[in-house]
């Protein structure tokens, strides 16, 4: 056994130290514990403890109790704990954790005699070898390192790794009946059948049963909800992709947009050069949204000719609009780029470059810039609504260094393939971004946030500032200040300051438009004046307008950002000196994957999580909640708002639970999260219908979903899953005009049932569905109906391919019968317009009747055999001669009926 001698006179986690109790209480009593940044588990308690608590007397009771050690491991290992790392100058406890913990990931960080870098670095490795992400870009900082590709095996060019691929997400465990009775019966406190379920008897037992089934159905629904809330937390992540430096821009012409007066900017120069050395022929096109409409620009474009692509850097220049100071010029003109494209007729990929728009967080020192963020929020929505001429978002490195303009001709190269259109440029790579599920059930909060002081709510006096007051008044807030335009007012404001009331806490309706700096200002003041200053501020107003893309005008812009963006500005300004304890915007998910009809809303909410980064970097409080569809409440519950959503696959949350979310959010102190009830099997194949979306690659339900979609696709792959023999078999039997009007009402109706409408007349034979408001999930929906009423494999892209009604009509009928250009088809055409010809004839005209009753005669002698078996002459076989000799005109008439299957 090896021993050895400590300087110490006294033996630990014995009565030796009682002796020395007074002079630690002494020694130790300026000792001030704070809350701290990370979870702390104590082998004093074996659990978790406030660190606050850690005053002189805990660091005695440590020093003087036994050490729990091994019971704290095995706790932690129990909550699925599975890295340890020992942080010391040589691991004295890694191979005890290793021990007690015998399938977690155990290490050190330094070594006896080997305590530089070098160590710690080989110390991350090992982390990273076991699956445990490391920031390498910070463990580098400083040092000039950058990343290179490793090489590939000699002349194969494959490389040695493999990508990692995200486990597929394991199926939910399922309840059988008796489980799922007996966690009701829990939940609704039940004790009879609880008692009959367990074979308790027995008065006593019973009763002892129903002691605790009060904190059994608390566990149960609390652990429900942390379930629930699970299910609904996202968050957007950056992942590093492969560059392919050699690959070059597709060649042809591009056109380059860049804003009017920028001059010789040095992005504008590289772009350019990026697309010149690949052989495109560049056409420049200055612009601004100060100087013309939407109408001058689409007549510059249509007098340039036709392109390949085009490359917008309108984000340079984020100076205000004159007319409409709430939209930047950069969110203005992207706008109108978007519409007089289309109006020019241009469907050229187009490709929305940024600087600063976003940060791929770690190392990465972009100082994020609201203004370049809306138009992000914007192209989520482009490329919802215009997804054959979306090319994608491309996020540039503030100065064109050496490597820049390859990494961006590798990214306008790779859309031939139909790869990644969110994308971040840096100088350590090309970076990616991704939607992940973010759970934190089992993850420690870092506080228990709680509302101090004066909470200020916008929008206060609204549904979901109503709901977030009641909230917080539970919770312990001593002051609300509920401001919205019309304070007092607003419908339901006295009974809701009445409810608060009565509830405890002090209450003010203000009457402020928070779109207004100085009466803002003014009541801030009077505030502090009256000594209720904002310790915190919850920023719920806002509005969200239903209008396309092609509709949306700067007016819309303007009143969206109004609400939504300056209140947000305003008292991000005015308070930026104040002691806050939490600054809360609500925002949408529209801002992060894009929602059809919002565009203006996805601009100003993607703001507001631009805004929530800012904050934090400059170490100030902020977290931005881009929410779902909130049920009975909210912004986008009017006009049936909240039925489209769950039609598409956004669930409406219940209310109670979206505000578990909130409180979570800030109990985890949270910059940016995303909640929202999804149904992935819904609302992925609408996403990705008409393109790929890589932003969903790295959630395992949407990624199963889209693959099993891709495997139904009649374009992977040939012939109909049943060709619904019974339309086409009726179809087939109709005249050309009754097949055409079948087949028109049925895709008419069927569009009107996905829009809500109440008739068909709403939706226009050859109006284009994408301007009676069709996106690529509501285009699923309509394929969706349609297969079921065809029984035909369709396209998910189906409304894109076939932009009016009359041409999917047409399409279906090629579909179910087959083109009109085979002999079988004309000739089945041509009988169809004779028989209309014929029963259009007057019973009058004798003589024309018996005409082509002659002529019919020897048509039907032909079908009866083959024409070398027909008599001389072309005259009829002797049955059919018979039979029609003898024959009236009705009756001739009857008998072509009865052939041609006609009734």
């Amino acid at each position: 056994m090896r021993a050895r001698r400590i300087p110490v006179d006294y033996a630990s986690h014995t009565s030796h130290v009682e002796r020395i109790e007074e002079e630690l209480a002494r020694v130790l009593a300026e000792v001030r514990p704070q809350a701290a940044a990370v979870p702390f588990f104590s082998t004093v308690e074996a659990d978790w403890l406030d660190t606050e608590v850690l005053d002189a007397g805990y660091w005695y009771r440590g020093l003087r109790r036994t050490v729990r050690f091994e019971e704290a491991v095995r706790a932690l290992a129990g909550q699925d704990h599975a890295v340890f790392v020992e942080v010391s100058p040589h691991p004295v406890l890694a191979m005890s954790i290793q021990d007690t913990a015998e399938d977690a990931v155990v290490t050190g960080s330094l070594r006896r005699d080997d305590g530089g870098l070098d160590r710690f670095l080989s110390s991350l490795g090992e982390l990273w070898v076991h699956g445990v992400d490391v920031d390498w870009a910070q463990a580098f900082a400083g040092t000039g390192a950058h990343h290179v590709d490793l090489p590939t095996y000699a002349f194969q060019h494959r490389h040695y790794w493999l990508d990692a691929s995200t486990p597929e997400a394991a199926p939910a465990p399922v309840l059988d009946d008796v489980d799922a009775r007996f966690w009701e019966a829990v939940e609704s406190g039940d004790l009879e059948f609880l008692a009959s379920t367990l074979d308790v008897e027995g008065e006593e037992e019973q009763s002892s049963l129903g002691s605790v089934l009060p904190a059994l159905s608390a566990w149960r629904q609390q652990r429900r909800t942390r379930s629930t809330l699970d299910r609904w937390r996202y968050r957007l992540a950056w992942k590093r992709i492969p560059e392919r430096p050699d690959e070059t821009a597709q060649p042809g012409r591009w056109l380059l947009v860049v804003p009017a007066g920028a001059g010789e900017d040095a992005w504008g120069v590289a772009a350019g050069r990026a697309l010149t050395d690949a052989g495109a022929t560049v056409v420049p096109l200055s612009w601004s949204a100060a100087d013309g409409g939407r109408e001058q620009l689409a007549g510059r474009i249509g007098e340039m000719g036709a392109f390949d692509g085009v490359l917008s850097l309108l984000a340079l220049d984020e100076a205000p609009h004159p007319r409409h100071p709430e939209v930047p010029l950069v969110l203005a003109g992207t706008l109108q780029l978007v519409q007089a494209l289309g109006d020019a007729g241009v469907d050229a990929p187009l490709w929305l470059a940024t600087r600063g728009a976003v940060s791929t967080g770690g190392a990465d020192p972009t100082v994020v810039r609201e203004a370049q963020a809306q138009v992000w929020g914007l192209g989520r929505v482009v490329g919802l609504e215009h997804p054959q001429r979306w090319g994608g978002l491309v996020d540039l490195p503030e100065t064109p260094e050496e490597s820049a303009p390859a990494r961006l001709r590798g990214v306008l190269a790779a859309h031939a393939t139909g790869s990644e259109d969110q994308l971040a440029l840096r100088a350590t790579g090309a970076f990616a971004l991704r939607l992940r599920r973010a759970p934190v059930a089992q993850t420690r909060a870092v506080r228990e946030w709680k509302p101090q002081g004066t909470v200020l709510i916008t929008g206060g006096t609204g549904a979901l500032g109503g709901r977030v007051a009641r909230r917080l008044a539970h919770r312990g807030a001593q002051h609300l200040v509920l401001v919205s335009r019309r304070g007092a007012q607003a419908p339901g404001a006295e009974e809701l300051r009445a409810e608060l009331t009565t509830i405890g806490v002090r209450v003010t309706v203000a009457a402020c438009d928070v779109t207004d700096r100085a009466a803002l200002a003014g009541l801030l003041e009077r505030l502090r004046a009256d000594g209720s200053p904002v310790r915190s501020v919850v920023h719920t107003a806002g509005a969200a307008p239903y209008a396309s893309l092609a509709e949306t005008d700067l007016t819309m812009l303007s009143e969206v950002a109004s609400g939504k963006v300056t209140g947000a500005v305003h008292l991000d300004e005015l308070l930026a000196d104040d002691e806050l304890d939490a600054f809360v915007m609500f925002s949408s998910s529209a801002g992060v994957w894009g929602a059809g009809g919002q565009g203006a809303y996805a601009a100003a909410n993607a703001h507001l999580d631009a805004l929530a980064q800012r904050r934090r970097s400059l170490g100030r409080p902020a977290t931005s909640v881009a929410w779902g569809a909130w049920a009975e409440s909210g912004m986008l519950t009017d006009n049936g708002a909240e039925e489209h959503m769950s039609r598409l696959g956004v669930l409406a949350m219940d209310p109670e639970l979206a505000l578990e979310a909130f409180q979570q959010a800030l109990d985890h102190d949270e910059s940016c999260t995303v909640v929202a009830d999804v149904d992935w099997a819904r609302f992925a194949p609408g996403f990705a219908a008409a393109r790929s979306r890589p932003l969903l690659d790295d959630l395992p339900e949407a990624r199963q979903v889209l693959s099993g979609s891709a495997a139904d696709d009649p374009a992977a792959g040939d012939g109909d899953a049943g060709a619904g023999p019974s339309l086409a078999d009726r179809l087939a039997a109709m005249t050309a005009t009754e097949r055409d009007r079948t087949l028109l009402d049925l895709v008419r109706s069927q569009a009107a049932a996905v829009l809500r409408h109440d008739g068909v007349d709403g939706v226009g034979e050859g109006r284009a569905f994408k301007e009676l408001g069709f996106d690529s999930l509501t285009a699923v929906e309509l394929r969706n109906r349609l297969q079921k009423a065809t029984g035909l494999r369709l396209s998910n892209g189906l409304v894109f391919d076939h932009p009016t009604p009359v041409d999917l009509a047409a399409h279906l009928w090629d579909r179910l019968v087959g083109p009109e250009g085979d002999g079988a088809g004309s000739a089945i055409a041509e009988l169809d317009r004779l028989e209309a010809a014929v029963f259009s004839l007057s019973a009058a005209d004798e003589d024309l009747r018996t005409t082509i009753t002659s002529r019919l005669e020897v048509l039907l002698s032909r079908l009866g055999g083959s024409e070398e078996s027909a008599p001389a002459g072309g005259t009829a076989d002797a049955d059919v001669e018979e039979r029609l000799g003898t024959a009236s005109d009705n009756e001739i008439f009857d008998f072509i009926n009865r052939e041609f299957g006609k009734s």
